[in-house]
This record gives C-alpha cells, sequence and structure tokens, in this order.
C-alpha cells in the first residue's frame, strides 16, 4: 500500500468512505490543472456526490496533509484572484484593487472570496506549484482567474484568437518590442503577474503614423493609466524590471472579452465555509486574528433557548434534567449540521447558529420542532420546549473570547426574536419570510406564518415579525 493510499484509509475514519475514494482517484489519476484550486462545489457535481460530504472530506484531508486550502481574494467585476492567503488571519478588510477593472473593492466573504484545495507538493508535484513556470494561457486559467469562471477548450481558444490582438512571456530583465495595429476600440494592455494595466482608449480618425508607447513593470504596482490614441500602427516597448517572468497581453475590451469572464459556476465562498461544521471543528487554528473583522452582507442566525430549564431540573433533579438538556442538544446539533449550518456556541441551554441561506434554517427549526416533540413521546411529558427565533442581514465575523463569532444589530436581533416565542412557536422576521425558497417552503408544508408587531429589547422601533405555529 502506497503512503497515499495509507492516508486515504486514514481519511475513510473521518469522512464519507465514496469521497474518500474520489479523493484518492483525482491525487492518483487527475490532470495537473484539475488538482490546482479545485471547486469543491464543481468537484462534487462532477462525482455526483453530497456538496457537504465533500466540503468535509476535503477538509479532512487538508488536515492530514493531502491539500492546502487558500482563501482567495476575487473581483467581483471579473473574477480575478486579487490576492491568495493560505490562512483566514491574512485576510484584510480594506480595499483591494483590480488593475484589469480598474476599481477597489473592500472584500466581503459573501462572494468575493472564494476558499479552493490544491494538492500538497508533497504529495504530488503539478504545474502550478511553480506558476512561473506555466504557459502563458495556463497561467491566466489556474492562477489569475478564479475557480468560478467556466472556462473550457473553446471559451480559451476564443479568447486568444477573438479579444487578444498579441501577448508574450518576457522574462525578468528583459524587453520587447510589439507591433499592433490598433483597432477602433477601447484596449487593455493587461499583465497579470504584477497585476498592471495599461488602458488605450482608441479614437478619432485612422493615422498612418507610427505611434508609441512604453511600459516598466516592477514591484510597485502603479495606478491604471489611459492613453488616447488614434486607429492604426503601434510600437509597443515593454521592459520587465520585476524581477520574475511576466506575461503582457493585449485585450480587445469587448463584449466578447466581457462574454467570456462573464460565464460563471458556482464556488465554494468563504461565507459558507465559516457556517460548515467541520470547518469550525478541525480548522479551529486557522481563525481570525483578535483585530480582525470580516464583512458579511448577508448570513442568517437562529437562536434556541430551552424553556423552563430552570424548573425542568427542579421537577425531575439534576442528574435526569441534565440527561435531557444533552439529549435536546445532541438532536439540535446534529439537525443544524444536516442543514448546511454550524454552532457558533452554546450559552446555558441556547444555541447560536449561523445558516448561509434562510430556508435552511427554517428547516432546522422545524425539525427541531419535531425533534422535541419526539422526545416528549418518548417520555411521556411535554416539558421539553425549545423556543426559536431566526433572522438574516448583514454582519461582521470577529473574534470574541477566543472563538470565531459574529457581530452586530442583525445577530441582537435574532437573539431578540427568539425572546419572543413562550411556546414550540418559531418567530422569524421579514428578510426570512421575503426570501422566496422560504415562501414556498411554508406553502409547501400548508403553514401559515402570522404577522404581529413586536418591541424587541435594546432596538428603538417595533418590528414586524411572523410566528410560524
Amino acid at each position: 500500500m502506497s503512503e497515499i493510499q495509507a492516508q486515504i484509509q486514514v481519511l475513510k475514519q473521518t469522512a464519507d468512505p465514496a469521497v474518500a475514494d474520489a479523493i484518492l482517484r483525482l491525487i492518483e489519476k487527475g490532470e495537473d490543472h484539475e488538482l490546482n484550486r479545485i471547486n469543491l462545489l464543481d468537484f462534487a457535481k462532477q462525482t455526483g456526490l453530497d456538496e457537504e460530504r465533500v466540503i468535509s472530506g476535503f477538509l479532512h484531508a487538508s488536515r492530514l496533509g493531502l491539500f492546502d486550502l487558500s482563501w482567495n481574494v476575487l473581483c467581483p467585476g471579473c473574477s480575478g484572484v486579487l490576492d491568495a492567503h493560505s490562512t483566514l488571519k491574512s485576510l484584510r478588510h480594506e480595499d483591494y484593487h483590480c488593475g484589469l477593472c480598474a476599481c477597489g473593492y473592500e472584500a466581503s466573504v459573501d462572494e468575493q472570496v472564494e476558499v479552493a484545495f490544491t494538492v500538497s507538493p508533497r504529495v504530488r508535484r503539478i504545474a502550478a506549484h511553480d506558476p512561473n513556470s506555466l504557459p502563458l494561457w495556463e497561467y491566466f486559467k489556474q492562477v489569475f482567474w478564479s475557480s468560478g469562471v467556466d472556462f473550457d477548450k473553446e471559451s480559451f481558444t476564443s479568447l486568444s484568437d477573438e479579444v487578444t490582438l498579441d501577448a508574450l512571456e518576457l522574462p525578468a530583465g528583459e524587453k520587447a518590442i510589439l507591433s499592433l495595429q490598433l483597432p477602433p476600440q477601447f484596449v487593455i494592455v493587461f499583465e497579470p503577474v504584477t497585476h498592471s494595466a495599461q488602458f488605450i482608449d482608441v479614437q478619432g480618425e485612422p493615422t498612418r503614423e507610427r505611434q508609441q508607447l512604453s511600459l516598466i513593470y516592477n514591484k510597485v504596482k502603479a495606478p491604471v493609466g489611459t492613453t488616447i490614441m488614434r486607429p492604426g500602427p503601434l510600437r509597443l516597448s515593454l521592459d520587465n524590471q520585476a524581477g520574475v517572468r511576466t506575461l503582457p497581453t493585449v485585450f480587445i475590451a469587448a463584449d466578447a472579452l466581457h462574454h467570456l469572464i462573464g460565464k460563471r459556476k458556482p464556488f465554494l465562498t468563504a461565507k459558507r465555509m465559516l457556517s460548515n461544521q467541520t470547518f469550525r471543528d478541525v480548522f479551529k487554528a486557522d481563525n481570525l486574528n483578535i483585530d480582525q473583522r470580516l464583512k458579511i452582507t448577508s448570513l442568517t442566525f437562529l437562536f434556541t433557548d430551552l424553556k423552563g430549564s430552570t424548573a425542568l431540573y427542579e421537577r425531575v433533579g439534576d442528574l435526569a434534567a441534565f440527561d435531557l438538556v444533552r439529549a435536546h442538544f445532541h438532536a439540535l446539533l446534529e439537525i443544524i449540521s444536516s442543514e448546511k449550518g454550524a454552532v457558533v456556541k452554546t450559552i446555558g441551554d441556547a444555541v447560536m447558529a449561523t445558516f448561509v441561506r434562510p430556508e435552511h434554517a427554517i428547516v432546522a427549526g422545524l425539525r427541531m420542532r419535531a425533534a422535541m416533540d419526539a422526545l416528549n413521546v418518548e417520555r411521556g411529558r411535554n416539558d421539553l420546549v425549545v423556543k426559536i427565533g431566526i433572522h438574516e442581514g448583514p454582519c461582521l465575523a470577529v473574534m470574541l473570547n477566543e472563538r470565531q463569532d459574529y457581530f452586530g444589530q442583525t445577530v441582537n436581533i435574532a437573539a431578540r426574536v427568539q425572546g419572543l416565542s413562550t411556546s414550540q412557536a418559531i418567530h422569524i422576521t421579514g428578510p426570512v419570510i421575503d426570501a422566496p425558497e422560504v415562501a414556498a417552503l411554508l406553502d409547501k408544508e400548508a403553514i401559515r406564518p402570522i404577522q404581529k408587531q413586536a418591541a424587541l429589547r435594546g432596538i428603538a422601533d417595533k418590528m414586524v415579525v411572523y410566528e410560524i405555529p
């Protein structure tokens, strides 16, 4: 048995065996590019495996050293990777700048940070482990653009033939001259290694006189510049002082380019990873720094609390009550994990959990209520009552008490909404019930929410909330 096969056997002890076998096949038989920045959602689709099991399997595989995990900050315009981080701690909240789009962005972890996996060089050496050796278009595909851009061989043929005037590999310390014929269109001279860009606004009457433009590539990220030129011949002088190979490429910034890079497929976002139970359990060390704040534009929070737990202890005694509370926690935590959520923390008899999508939280809440009913039937009593509140909105991912947590008004409202329940009713807010998937779910289950006005402690104005009877 090879060392990799032995590691796969270890992996099967914590991950789905089918996922472990698929990982082994990928490592042993996959092409080089298939092992670089693996898009797990795409991998799950191609193999027919459950997404959550795939994510969990790759996380455990990374813990064993089979893969390296990366957090890639993406440009929301072109999906270019603006920065790649090996740890969550390296993410910063200030602006990232895209030379190709000439825009700056404050990275949110919703859709602007992708989580990808690359095979460890100790397991199998691939070309992307030495990105400066990759051919020009492979560099664009494997290093510059994210795993969410849906490129195939036909797309790259179109990219190189239809929207590229010229491109070259320029070794460190060397110079080159390109002779181009400028069309009457907007042109971008883009260099993906240094993320440098020069815009050429081609306008006016065509000329036969040769125009001149000189560009220097170095380690200083210069601001994007725009030069006005006329259609006609251009002598483009390039000087590579960056200390590494550069890949200057001249694009025609027309609809064809936007169409090619606009073909997207789903990818694993940092928001989803932060709400993944396996990640929270296995990668506790790879968490935020104490002063780090990551913006999340939308996250769904679910709070629970066990009604009358003090009276329960008094009625049945500490030992019996402890067993009941533990059974209640076991049921809730299993449901949260199976519905694509993650437990942030438990506080006494209460649970705080996050979900990427509000419909997952609703399903979890309904299942929790049913699970408590089942426990009550088993005991022949009705004293296990869980109060549940759900709210969705923006927040910050932060570190509190040495644990990755969340901060903001959305969290406060979710906790207060849970406090409205006096029975097994679930209370949700407008942003949750307005989600089309939630409305469809409630309609399918023939659930008619009851609208009411509620005054929430610490919230200035009354809110419209909905009781799920």
